[in-house]
């Protein structure tokens, strides 16, 4: 089959509910209504079926978790198959008793799980208690392969950090998408709010720019408190994405539901790569050192 030179994707930016069923209706709602105005790859937030329980440790809330396949793969593959597109979605993965990731699920046009990928960064910071649930991934940086194109995966925490970004670009990957959970502490909107935001943007726009893809940001919205109170996170949206030079071609607000379409051209991504041949200038004789954690001094 001849891929096309253009596709179009559908960036859900939605709120999270307390009912995780109530959640993945509304996702597939938000699914039909993307796929109905055209986009045949549609990418879901972070963790979308539940609120962002990593606010605390408490082992009670691992029965959020599920197989794959498993319940939501079903329902959202149903949905894919129907409508003849590849869905991103991001999962709360048991994989056995006591072992658990934060788990990207491709499910595509048949309604199948055609790949898996699991969060290799996994954040330990104030009210992103990740560690307590997620064992790092182990599947490595991927490209899938859907029928209009290829695409790589990667969840929040790994969109800091360029190594992920440029190894799914050098398998293949035209387009990265990035499920996101990322907002404010209400305490430090203020002060840091804005360049916490801009910071978020910039280093995205960065692997856009350095491997010559397109790169999508799909957050969540809403201030969601953890249940023992506390100032919670307000989780900033902006969902967006940014094309091969880092040029923001779509972007939605902080605080609404939204369903961005935005259409990937292929063109773009050689008209860059020509100009800016940042791939052809690699030494990659010369990146020795890079797999370590850092390089002491002798």
């Amino acid at each position: 089959m001849q891929i096309k030179d253009k596709f179009t994707v559908g960036l859900i930016q939605m709120a999270a509910t307390t009912d995780p069923g109530k959640n993945l209706d509304r996702a597939i709602s938000f699914v039909e209504q993307a796929a109905g105005d055209g986009a045949e790859v549609i990418c879901l937030p972070e963790l979308f079926r539940s609120q962002y329980f990593c606010q605390r440790e408490d082992a009670s809330l691992f029965d959020l978790a599920e197989s794959i396949p498993g319940p939501s793969t079903e329902a959202l593959g149903k949905v894919a198959r129907t409508k003849n597109i590849t869905i991103v979605a991001s999962l709360f993965e048991r994989r056995a008793a006591g072992l658990y990731h934060n788990t990207v699920a491709v499910i595509d046009t048949q309604g199948k799980v055609a790949g898996l990928y699991r969060k290799m960064h996994i954040p330990d910071d104030p009210a992103y208690y990740e560690k307590f649930y997620f064992t790092p991934g182990d599947l490595g940086f991927q490209a899938f392969n859907t029928p209009v194109g290829s695409i790589g995966t990667l969840i929040c925490w790994d969109q800091w950090y360029p190594e992920g970004a440029r190894l799914t670009a050098l398998r293949g990957a035209e387009i990265l998408f990035y499920p996101t959970a990322i907002g404010w502490h209400p305490y430090e909107k203020e002060k840091y709010g804005a360049v916490q935001r801009d910071a978020w943007r910039t280093i995205q726009r960065g692997h856009a720019i350095a491997n010559g893809v397109y790169v999508a940001g799909v957050n969540r919205i809403g201030h969601e408190k953890p249940v023992e109170g506390g100032a919670g996170i307000e989780f900033w949206g902006s969902t967006f994405l940014a094309d091969p030079f880092g040029v923001i071609i779509a972007e939605a607000s902080i605080d609404k539901e939204e369903v961005l379409i935005a259409e990937i051209d292929r063109k773009r991504i050689e008209e860059v790569r020509r100009n800016w041949p940042f791939l052809r200038d690699r030494r990659i004789d010369a990146y020795g050192g890079i797999e370590k954690r850092f390089i002491d001094k002798e």
